[in-house]
């Protein structure tokens, strides 16, 4: 019996032509799932919580992410740390993925005790000549971005990350999104590879067909177009949008607000990310179905309601930033046919349910479309291991950061080594 070879992972990239979509085999493969883990996930910058997720000093996060775990910590000091999740004495996981709140970090196998800056306080039986300074927790490169909390698992983390800091800083700031709560957290498991998920939040080609929650409070107009295909009535109607636009981003630079589109996405940059402040449609306050507010207390200082969308994009995450709320999403892949999709939605520390919000209001949007994104995955995924699948052409209109999100892979793939 003669079994055919498999193709090499920089074969398969290779093999790809310009403008069309990557090979099924890079979705499914055990083997290219293993190396995807070990560079895009162990190797760039990459969301894991938020804030709120550690609020207090001695509040903890714990994370997987394939083989590794790492602790979301706030020190007594209120700052955040991230620290690899073992034991410096004969590796034993400190904590369980989840939340917990602690005094210091005690290992449930022989009770070695960290500090929550990662020194080692307490062991037993060690002997005069041990030196615990030399058995501190291993710490993780990590960064706060506005409500964003990311870590690199690399020794030399990628320094364009202070692209982001610099762009998204002064864009998060006016919604002091580290003084927020979490109202409501969902994690959903789609059945399909990390890539498709990725690829499918960065296309809204598909939202009008299948998103009627989302797509309410969306121009059409900023969903991309093609001007061959327009009627002279839909043309009259996107120039008159052009204007009204312009109206609008005139208005928000007076008020100081930054609503510039940046794009830091050469196909070599490790750390991908986009930004707009996006129009929302109808009342223009708010992703919710009748795009008002869904919680009546601002975030931060806040007293206007109409400051758009601040949509971000970047390695692994999403995020839409309203004058209400935040919704941040981000993935952890779980298999090559299976990726965790986990979704915060942050209000003011201090609103307060059933009073400043209604928690379907504020959710029902979202939830949705996870669900129905979660549904398109899934027969994406499955689709692509069908013998007869060939990759087809992006619409140039709608679909070039998908596109380009493939270029990427290839790029990084091949700066290391792959």
């Amino acid at each position: 019996m003669i079994i055919a070879s498999l193709k090499s992972h920089r074969d398969l990239i290779a093999a790809r032509q310009p403008g069309v979509g990557m090979a099924g085999e890079l979705y499914s493969r055990q083997d290219i799932f293993d190396t995807d883990l070990n560079i895009f996930f162990y190797k760039h910058w990459i969301q894991v919580a938020v804030t709120a997720d550690v609020e207090e000093p001695g509040d903890v996060f714990t994370v997987d992410i394939g083989k590794a775990s790492v602790l979301i910590v706030r020190d007594d000091d209120e700052q955040v740390r991230a620290y690899r999740n073992v034991c410096r004495h004969r590796g034993a996981r400190l904590k369980a993925p989840g939340k917990s709140t602690v005094g210091m970090l005690v290992c449930p196998y022989h009770q070695w005790t960290y500090d929550l800056d990662g020194s080692l306080k307490h062991v037993k039986n060690m002997g005069k000549d041990f030196d615990p300074k030399c058995r501190s927790l291993i710490p993780v490169h990590c960064k706060v971005i506005g409500a964003h909390i990311l870590i690199c698992l690399s020794d030399n983390p990628p320094e364009d990350i202070a692209d982001l800091e610099e762009v998204m800083g002064p864009r998060f700031a006016p919604f002091d999104l580290t003084n927020t709560k979490i109202a409501y957290e969902l994690d959903y498991v789609e059945q399909g590879n990390w890539k498709l998920v990725m690829e499918n939040n960065r296309e809204c080609y598909h939202c009008e067909g299948t998103h009627p929650e989302l797509i309410v409070s969306y121009q059409s107009e900023d969903l991309g177009v093609s001007f061959d295909e327009m009627t002279d009535e839909a043309r009259a109607s996107y120039d008159a949008y052009q204007i009204r636009k312009a109206g609008i981003e005139a208005d928000w630079e007076r008020s100081g607000l930054l609503w510039q589109t940046v794009e830091h996405l050469a196909d070599d940059a490790p750390t991908q990310f986009r930004t707009q402040r996006m129009i929302i449609a109808g009342s223009g306050e708010s992703q919710t179905l009748d795009t008002k507010v869904a919680c009546s207390k601002l975030l931060g200082n806040l007293t206007r309601k109409d400051l758009g969308d601040t949509h971000l994009w970047g390695n692994n995450a999403w995020c839409h930033v309203m004058s209400d709320h935040a919704m941040i999403s981000w993935i952890i892949p779980l298999s090559p046919e299976q990726t965790l999709v986990r979704t915060k939605w942050l209000v003011h520390k201090d609103a307060v349910e059933g009073v400043d919000y209604d928690l379907q209001k504020l959710t029902e949007v979202w939830v949705a479309t996870t669900q129905q994104d979660a549904a398109l995955v899934a027969i994406t995924h499955s689709g692509t291991q069908d013998p007869a699948f060939v990759p087809g052409a992006y619409s140039v209109f709608t679909e070039p950061y998908v596109d380009q999100f493939a270029r990427w892979y290839a790029s990084r793939l091949a700066a290391h080594g792959v």
